[in-house]
């Protein structure tokens, strides 16, 4: 999987920390933004895969947030609140979350549930080698090697790869390979894509005019075989 960027939308400072410093000991890159205005900001500079939410924000409440992100895009959230009452699990769930987790919360509790949602959203483990023909792709030193020698490749060329090889068989549009990559209202052109597929290709296939992982699917994207 690829190196997750997880999105935590949270006031208080402190305990936004204390859930970084424990996601980021478990492996999962996170940033926090202080309001929703900020989290929107957050998401046109960074690829997040999944959002941690909290209701009670300044200035547009999670409530409000989640109206706007489903507008837009159908990445995983799930909501934290010190609202315990059902009213409040089922409006978050209706406007679109994915889980509810009320405070106080067990650190543990919030990242099984994190990974569990990364696994259904994404359809991989956390972390897990990657490994197809001779390639291995370590997720966790986000490094390939082919036939034991390691590749050269810059951090979106290992993203894209991640993510494709995270998909076998699964028809991938360029619109989403390019916003899961680049980021949600990315500067790129989507133009980049292509280009960066074009590199890969030179880098794992025998024959790049001939690919056998990273095929075209005219029309739609790419499918990744393994």
């Amino acid at each position: 999987m690829l190196q997750s960027e997880i999105l935590i939308v949270e006031d208080d400072r402190d305990l936004a920390e204390i859930a970084i410093d424990y996601m980021e000991e478990k492996g999962l890159g996170c940033i926090r933004a202080e309001s929703g205005e900020e989290a929107f900001e957050a998401l046109y500079q960074h690829p997040i895969r999944l959002i941690i939410l909290d209701i009670n924000l300044p200035g547009m409440n999670g409530f409000q947030f989640i109206e706007k992100l489903r507008n837009e895009t159908e990445l995983p959230v799930i909501f934290i609140s010190a609202r315990t009452s059902d009213t409040d699990k089922v409006k978050g769930l209706m406007l679109g979350g994915d889980d509810y987790l009320s405070k106080p919360y067990s650190l543990a509790e919030l990242y099984s549930r994190v990974l569990a949602l990364l696994r259904r959203t994404y359809g991989y483990s956390v972390l897990k080698p990657l490994c197809f023909s001779d390639i291995i792709i370590d997720q966790k030193r986000k490094s390939v090697t082919k036939a034991g020698s390691p590749l050269e490749m810059t951090s979106k060329m290992y993203e894209l790869l991640a993510y494709l090889a995270a998909h076998p068989g699964e028809i991938l549009t360029k619109e989403r390979l390019f916003t899961e990559i680049w980021g949600y209202g990315s500067e790129s052109t989507p133009s980049v894509l292509s280009v960066h597929i074009r590199w890969l290709r030179e880098k794992i296939e025998r024959d790049p005019s001939h690919p056998e992982h990273i095929l075209t699917v005219y029309g739609k994207g790419y499918r990744f075989e393994e």
